[in-house]
């Protein structure tokens, strides 16, 4: 028995090794023209201080795709600097070659919520579950980018029985690299300081064209190119089922993060995305355990309740998911001592053995090698599951869009109704617009109707909630409410990870009526806009000028693209009335002259043309020369307004803090705008936290600040006749005693106001990012065109308050924080701490102004409510 037992195994093992070496020779003959990663780049990716550019990695899968079946390549935009986006798509050759149809029953399953169940089946048994990586948004977090050909290369030519299964079952889809402009930023910082002191340091400036670490605050507003390529991917295009946003976290916690998420999550999200979330965390946790792999978290830290993220899919029936890897320094190794290790925010409350940290990892060296392997193995992970579970999904995907159109009819609200007429029209057309490019379809009413006790007439707008996109839907167009959620019963709230507010009517000052009642007489009465949607009036043949209203944002980007273009542009000094229709002071008039059709062409809300010649009171108005003020330290605030005065026509030029040291200001300069930043980093090259000064990582040659000197060429610009817009933090650069001059031309000062909210603070006044409302100086100079009350995005600092003033000063409060009801979107506590408190103020030093917000007037390009308020302080004269 022992001989015959020994004999049996032994010709089992034979047979076993011969069937493996004919895989392998099978494979290599297989895969023989498929370029290795390290054949392409010249070293392995993920080794000690190499990184590739994005050329590099491109380059990479053009090879891939022209010599493999299993892998398509898929143009899907350009960054904002111009390079193309490139989404791969990995899977059998059959399923490559059938991607059509595949695609299209994606489509049927994500939106046709009519399916039989017999339909339904005959779908989900051709259909096949795709699954979306998006990779290295945040620039400095190199690993998920650095990875994707180690992935992409193992997932074509490995020829274990595990990766036929995904392959058979799944569509693997790649964005090669979400921010390929900061990739190449980063990469080109590290090589240049590679070998010196200061190897791996930060790099200056943002790492995107505009917006740096904040591309992954805009997936509701999609302003950022990149991120409107990404999101057409899930939203009308390719409708994946899974998708995962792979980012970094800190170095010295948990060594990666899968889902599902911390507390709070948001309330509209359907239930099974949540538990789905959970089975390919459960999944993943196991499965990279088990590969030998430590430190792994769940349910730590970060949370889910805001739909500003690439994640923002969840709100659209994808199983969306965030993976975070604890990083290195860019791409060289650091050594991390035991004792280093610790957790921040919620889910761990110590580094220790726990449900959400199974087996911490213990301390040592950790390299770019280390994140590769953690992002290959979770990703095999997820590829497992999603395949294991394909009809399943599938079946999940389309019942989805079943709840969700049947709430949209049975629960309220049922509809968002805009009426055509509104203070600021070209914000309806964006709204309408921005919806479509979610996905969303929006309405018109083609006859008189009462739905709720008021009368809407045809042209006004209907969105319904009965659509498979329901949740986001009612997430972005009602009010927030934060989902407050306590570590312990009547303990300690969880506070919010970032903003609390998004509401897309309020930010953008349109009204949207919700409609809690079923009305199917108004649903016989809809038609369905075609896209893209625009108000114009008829342009007639001959006409002298144009009168643009101060009321509409759009009407400031004719007027600076005119002044840009040379054009005469004209602001009234008082409210006129042409063609029945009144337009308040400040409006624009622009005199026929050259191309002015290229400039209104471009445009969604036309003018009024004025045919006739008529007097109208009016000042001609002139492009100030524009100093923009951006730091070095990742100036991300800087950044949106770069990116707004882009879109908006207007020029300016950048400075540097270190720049104000000997840059004549008068000369070059009418007027300077601060952005929201540190004061301490503007005057000194280093954050001030809690009254101590922190050395940053940035190059000695980016810290330098603008120091005293700086200051006073500022002080002395306002005299001279200059303007200064700032907001937030800047503001404080203005607060407490000033100088400037010298011996007897030496002026001593304080500017006649302060900032209160250290103190209100105290009290309790707590505002995490929300929606304040505000009652508005009518007809100052700075708030033409704006309602009489409107919302600002505030984060309860600061909060000035005025004095009377004395020598060559003045000052008037031009917004103030309401008396009541002051919150209107999002979360706050003790706010009645704010009523009546100086929200902005206009202030006169010598022959210069200085106009200051409490709030960030354009924050993150979401808040076009008080974009005139910017506007037209750079016109103010």
């Amino acid at each position: 028995m022992k001989l015959r037992s020994f004999k049996f195994r032994s010709l089992s093992v034979s047979k076993l090794i011969l069937i493996a070496i004919l895989t392998i020779l099978y494979t290599n003959s297989t895969y023989a023209g498929i370029p290795t990663p390290e054949s392409h780049f010249g070293f392995k990716p993920g080794e000690d201080y190499k990184l590739f550019r994005y050329e590099q990695l491109v380059d990479y899968f053009k090879k891939l795709d022209a010599s493999s079946p299993k892998i398509t390549l898929e143009k899907i935009g350009n960054s904002e600097m111009g390079k193309p986006l490139y989404l791969a798509l990995i899977s059998s050759e059959a399923n490559i070659s059938g991607l059509d149809d595949l695609k299209s029953i994606n489509r049927e399953l994500a939106l046709n919520h009519q399916l039989t169940f017999e339909q339904q089946d005959s779908l989900i048994s051709e259909g096949r579950v795709f699954v979306l990586l998006t990779m290295s948004m945040h620039s400095t977090e190199v690993g998920p980018s650095q990875a994707a050909p180690v992935i992409a290369y193992e997932l074509i030519t490995s020829g274990d029985p595990a990766f036929k299964k995904i392959a058979d079952n799944t569509v693997c889809m790649i964005v090669l690299c979400h921010n390929p402009d900061g990739m190449n930023m980063i990469v080109d910082h590290y090589y240049e300081y590679k070998d010196t002191r200061y190897e791996g340091s930060s790099m200056p400036g943002v790492y995107h064209k505009y917006v740096g670490h904040n591309i992954n605050r805009d997936f509701i507003t999609l302003t950022q190119s990149e991120n409107l390529a990404v999101a057409r991917i899930y939203n009308t295009d390719w409708f994946p089922h899974v998708m995962v946003e792979k980012h970094q976290m800190g170095s010295t916690g948990p060594r990666y993060f899968v889902s599902p998420p911390h507390d709070p999550i948001a309330e509209n999200v359907d239930a099974g995305i949540w538990n789905w979330m959970r089975v390919f965390g459960s999944r993943a946790l196991t499965e990279m355990t088990e590969a030998g792999l430590t430190g792994i978290s769940v349910n730590y830290l970060f949370d889910d309740y805001w739909p500003g993220a690439t994640t923002t899919s969840i709100w659209k029936g994808v199983i969306g998911m965030l993976s975070e890897a604890a990083s290195v320094n860019l791409a060289s190794p650091i050594y991390v001592e035991p004792n280093e290790l610790r957790t921040i925010g919620k889910g761990l409350g110590e580094y220790a053995i726990s449900i959400n940290l199974p087996k911490p990892w213990e301390g040592g060296w950790w390299r770019l090698s280390d994140i590769l392997e953690y992002e290959k193995q979770n990703t095999f992970s997820y590829l497992r599951t999603a395949a294991i579970h394909r009809e399943e999904i599938l079946r999940f995907r389309n019942e989805y869009c079943k709840r969700e159109v049947i709430r949209g009819k049975t629960k309220p609200p049922y509809y968002y109704i805009l009426p055509l007429k509104q203070h600021d029209q070209s914000e309806l057309v964006e709204l309408v617009n921005l919806l479509d490019k979610h996905g969303i379809k929006v309405y018109s009413i083609k006859q008189d109707i009462e739905v709720e006790n008021r009368y809407y007439k045809p042209g006004d707008l209907v969105v319904p909630l009965a659509q498979p996109y329901r949740a986001f839907i009612k997430e972005i167009m009602e009010n927030q409410k934060f989902p407050a959620r306590h570590y312990t019963p009547g303990g300690e709230m969880i506070r919010p990870y970032d903003i609390t507010t998004w509401s897309l009517p309020l930010h953008k000052g349109v009204e949207a009526v919700e409609i809690n009642s079923r009305h199917p007489v108004m649903e016989n009465m809809l038609e369905e806009l075609n896209m893209p949607f625009s108000i114009h009036t008829k342009k007639p043949q001959v006409f002298e000028k144009v009168l643009f209203t101060a009321t509409n944002n759009e009407s400031y980007k004719a007027a600076f693209a005119a002044l840009g273009k040379g054009f005469a542009v004209y602001r009234t000094t008082g409210p006129v009335e042409y063609d029945n229709i009144k337009y308040p002071a400040g409006s624009f008039i622009i005199e026929k002259n050259g191309k002015l059709d290229d400039i209104i062409d471009q445009l969604h809300t036309g003018p009024a043309y004025i045919t006739q010649d008529i007097t109208i009171n009016k000042k001609r108005t002139e492009l100030p020369r524009i100093a923009l003020m951006e730091s070095w330290f990742h100036d991300m605030d800087g950044g949106w307004t770069r990116y707004l005065f882009d879109k908006y026509h207007i020029p300016y030029r950048a400075l540097r803090p270190e720049d104000l040291r000997d840059t004549d200001l008068t000369d070059n300069f009418d007027l300077m705008v601060f952005s929201d930043e540190n004061p301490s980093v503007l005057l000194s090259g280093k954050y001030e936290r809690n009254g101590r000064m922190i050395i940053s990582r940035y190059p000695p040659e980016y810290t330098r600040g603008m120091g005293s000197e700086g200051l006073e060429n500022i002080l002395s610009f306002i005299d001279n006749g200059g303007t200064v817009v700032a907001w937030r933090r800047s503001a404080g650069l203005f607060t407490g005693a000033l100088s400037f001059g010298k011996d007897e031309d030496k002026q001593e000062f304080q500017l006649p106001f302060r900032d209160i909210s250290a103190g209100l603070a105290k009290e309790g006044l707590y505002v995490p990012g929300a929606l304040l409302r505000i009652k508005i100086l009518k007809d100052h100079p700075v708030t033409l065109g704006m309602p009489n009350k409107t919302g600002v995005f505030h984060r309860g600092s600061p909060v000035f308050a005025t004095s009377i003033p004395y020598f060559d000063m003045d000052r008037r409060v031009i917004a103030t924080f309401a008396k009541e009801n002051i919150l209107m979107s999002g979360y706050a506590e003790k706010e009645k701490l704010l009523s009546e408190k100086s929200a902005a103020v206009w202030l006169a030093k010598g022959k210069g102004q200085i106009v200051l917000f409490t709030f960030n007037p354009q924050f993150r390009a979401s808040t076009p409510a008080t974009y005139k308020m910017l506007f037209n302080a750079l016109l103010i004269e």
